[in-house]
């Protein structure tokens, strides 16, 4: 894949080719802002996110806002007929510590540039331990419409080892005031896997989440990602790393306890409770839609481009008050690429991946899949769909490697 990196004193020329903006605003169209801001690192994170003590005074959230006003403005400019929005997701990082009226600030940016198609999506992550019933009431009067809420566990060992700071009981007490507020869709976030979790604190989680009564939750499998301070712990031998029948059996766990109360795997890693609290914006990532990544570190996609933003909020700031895009790179995707991305992501749904994608060994690999339990037959042959069966979700990427050939 051809990539394009700038010099320092010639920054990326943002202009897209006629190509990738060939069809725009007739594919589901997000934006999505990074915010970089932390109050504390947790162990295992490898995001782009910085805590106060480790940014110097030429970066704050007020530089930050302003630079990404100017990205926005930018991206009006390269996009020449920018859509509406279909899908708003701020993410970080926290999102919260900006508090309701910083959120009005950052959706009133993207609203003046892009505007919000009707019914759109407006999401925003929270740190339960930031959040309080005033700034649920606030971020929903500015116009969001879903909240996700960073839980993890509601073991304290488990917070204990990856470093979270938030109190068991917070997570579910925060999705209550989120429902209070207004909201209808309010996702929990869960890690599992951590070292030290036991089946029963698992359990205690999953029984929490439900309690909480959200309609969507999204559980990741713990990955010890190199740099982090996990990954230090993990390679002294002071935790034991991951390991992946535990980490199939919980899966496993989380699935039929989610699923026995109402809520559906709709991707590997989701599940909702009706096809209204799926999480649209990702789902327009799974379908390679297109998206505009604003902030340091976001990644964007628009027609088979895809680009990502410098890191650092300092760097990002000063490009973008230069005039300059912020940009770090670039790559234009082959139709190889394309077919794989789609092989790969659109597997990973529940609806499946339409059979007329693959080509002929990919078809034969399918069959076969399916004769091995990895993929459904009736989907198969009925509907012309390739779909994992609960075993296949457990092998996801090894059956995409064998449909892609």
């Amino acid at each position: 894949m051809p990539e394009l990196r700038p010099d320092p004193a010639h920054p990326l020329d943002p202009a897209l080719p006629d190509s990738a903006l060939k069809g725009l605003g007739s594919r589901a169209f997000g934006v999505y802002v990074h915010v970089p801001f932390c109050a504390t690192r947790c162990g295992y994170c490898d995001f782009n996110t910085y805590t106060a003590g480790e940014l110097d005074s030429g970066s704050s959230p007020r530089s930050w806002l302003e630079g990404l006003r100017r990205e926005l403005e930018l991206a009006a400019r390269v996009l020449v007929v920018p859509p509406a929005a279909d899908t708003v997701f701020v993410g970080g990082g926290t999102p919260s510590l900006l508090g309701a009226d910083g959120l009005r600030s950052v959706l009133d940016a993207v609203k003046d540039v892009f505007g919000l198609a009707p019914g759109a999506e407006v999401t925003t992550e929270s740190n339960p331990e930031s959040t309080s019933p005033e700034f649920f009431a606030g971020i929903r009067e500015a116009g969001y419409t879903r909240v996700s809420l960073g839980m993890q566990s509601a073991a304290p060992h488990v917070l204990k080892v990856l470093d979270r700071v938030h109190t068991p009981g917070r997570p579910g007490q925060a999705a209550a005031e989120a429902r209070a507020a207004g909201f209808e869709h309010v996702n929990l976030d869960v890690i599992y896997g951590t070292p030290g979790e036991r089946p029963d604190d698992l359990l205690a989680t999953l029984d929490a989440v439900l309690a909480a009564g959200v309609d969507h939750v999204s559980a990741y499998a713990l990955i010890v990602e190199e740099g982090t301070a996990l990954a230090r712990r993990v390679r002294r031998g002071e935790l034991p790393a991951p390991d992946d029948d535990v980490l199939a059996a919980d899966y496993e766990m989380i699935d039929a306890t989610l699923s026995s109360a109402g809520l559906r795997w709709y991707e590997v890693s989701n599940w909702a409770a009706s096809d209204a609290a799926r999480c649209r914006h990702n789902l327009g990532y799974w379908r390679g839609d297109d998206w505009w990544g604003a902030g340091p570190g976001a990644h964007s996609h628009v027609g088979g481009v895809r680009w990502w933003n410098v890191k650092h909020p300092a760097r990002y700031a000063a490009l973008l008050a230069a005039g300059d895009s912020p940009a770090a790179g670039r790559e234009v995707l082959s139709e190889d690429d394309q077919h794989l991305e789609r092989i790969m992501l659109e597997l990973r749904v529940a609806e499946g991946l339409p059979l007329d994608v693959l080509d002929e060994p990919g078809l034969a690999e399918a069959r076969a899949a399916a004769a091995e339990g990895l993929l459904d037959p009736s989907a198969l042959d009925s509907r012309g769909r390739a779909v994992l069966t609960d075993r296949g979700r457990l092998l996801a990427d090894g059956v995409v490697r064998r449909l892609a050939g």
